[in-house]
């Protein structure tokens, strides 16, 4: 007879990009070893890569590449909470003694901050729109694999995130068309256009977690955790 198969708890989550519901389960021994190398390598392209199996492995009804990147990190955080705790306990140094401080975070208070001027949508002419979707981590593991120096980088994250061109009677979703035609596209947009495409980028909502504490001098300080790293900590 063989041993028994363990049953996990499934669990749902409102993404907060689009509202749309996910299932996922706790991640078991097998994720936490994929994590626990990923710390130790204390490599950023190995954290995303750590963080795209943990999670396509723990989703029950997505795959992780259908998500945007702060969906997950929203995500991850969740993961943790029922997997582990949702209290992580993390130590700190201070920048003005240069003291270790051992802080607290509740993981459950993390909160998605928005940009009121925020928009997906750049007008082109009085015809034409262009819209843009969230990268997913496919695109951050991209800009980890590159040179960071190389001019490159900004203008194919770009590019990989543009959805569709339409105006009121057609449409042109980008995913239909070669890199030549996507490039001669965007050679053809004024320097709005691009600056509008940067600030949809600049703007887009970030998970974020304050936490205020003394330092060793009673001065009251603020730490800031953002994004993918809280799950790291």
């Amino acid at each position: 007879m063989g041993l028994p198969k363990i049953d996990l708890p499934i669990f749902e989550l409102e993404l907060p990009s689009n509202g749309k519901k996910v299932k996922y389960r706790q991640y078991t021994v097998k994720e936490e070893k994929i994590l626990l190398v990923a710390q130790e390598a204390d490599d950023r392209l190995q954290e995303l890569l750590a963080t795209k199996q943990i999670v396509n492995n723990c989703l029950v009804d997505a795959t992780v590449s259908e998500i945007s990147m702060f969906d997950l990190e929203y995500l991850l955080l969740a993961l943790r909470s029922k997997s582990v705790d949702n209290v992580a306990k993390i130590q700190i140094i201070d920048e003005d003694t240069q003291e270790p401080v051992n802080l607290e975070l509740d993981l459950t208070e993390v909160e998605v901050t928005r940009n009121e001027a925020h928009t997906n949508k750049v007008q082109i002419n009085e015809d034409y729109t262009l819209f843009l979707r969230y990268p997913t981590i496919d695109e951050f593991i991209r800009i980890a694999e590159t040179d960071e120096n190389d001019p490159l980088v900004s203008y194919l994250i770009m590019v990989s995130c543009l959805d569709k061109v339409a105006s009121e009677d057609e449409v042109h979703e980008f995913k239909n068309y070669t890199t030549k035609e996507v490039d001669d596209f965007m050679e053809s947009v004024t320097t709005q256009v691009v600056e509008g495409i940067r600030q949809f980028f600049e703007t887009m909502p970030k998970i974020r977690q304050v936490k205020t504490y003394k330092n060793k001098n009673g001065d009251l300080r603020t730490f800031v955790i953002e994004g993918q790293r809280s799950f790291f900590i």
